[in-house]
Formats: C-alpha cells, sequence, structure tokens
C-alpha cells in the first residue's frame, strides 16, 4: 500500500550512556497520546547486517502525520518540548532526523 498525504518523521538517538536505553524508550512513550501523531513506531536495530544497513544507533522513532503542519504542531506540543529537555537532550550524544514528504 501506498502512503499518501503523509508527513514522516524519523529519528535516530545516539546514547551517552547504553545503560540509560529503556529510561530513554520510556521518554518516547510519552509521546503517544499526542493528537497530531497519526502512528508512532519506537525501535531499536533490528539483527540485520548488510554492507547499507546502519546499526550504530540506539534507539529510533518513526512517527507518520497527515500534513506538515501536524508536524509543526508536534513540534511545539508541550508533551514533546518536555521529552526534548528532560530525554533526549541529556541522554543523547547524537540524535539525527529525517523528515519526508510524499512526492
Amino acid at each position: 500500500m501506498l502512503l499518501e498525504n503523509t508527513f514522516v518523521h524519523h529519528v535516530h538517538f545516539w546514547l551517552k550512556d547504553k545503560a540509560d536505553k529503556q529510561l530513554l524508550i520510556e521518554g518516547l512513550k510519552t509521546l503517544i497520546p499526542i493528537e497530531h501523531i497519526r502512528q508512532i513506531h519506537i525501535g531499536i536495530p533490528a539483527d540485520t547486517y548488510r554492507d547499507v544497513v546502519d546499526r550504530s544507533y540506539d534507539v529510533s522513532l518513526l512517527l507518520l502525520f497527515d500534513s506538515p503542519a501536524a508536524q509543526d504542531a508536534y513540534q511545539i506540543n508541550p508533551t514533546h518540548v518536555l521529552f526534548a529537555e528532560n530525554y533526549a537532550k541529556p541522554l543523547c550524544s547524537k540524535v539525527v532526523v529525517a523528515d519526508s514528504i510524499n512526492i
């Protein structure tokens, strides 16, 4: 099925301390009730080993939104702001975001 009218927000997190993985995942779960999110996936690297697969991150977050405006609203949602301040910034050494829209 081809996804249409979808804004994809994919975030990869690298932890400062690997022992904080569950804490970061708990923080990511606080995002679930945000009304602007259509679908959410919280994951860790799969056991796939090919040259093109980057397994260097610790946790990933994949969010689907109905529009760029919905993603913009998510960015300023107080729950998201608290997640960034209380989990992502203190726990992560690196965060990489890839946003995409339909063609």
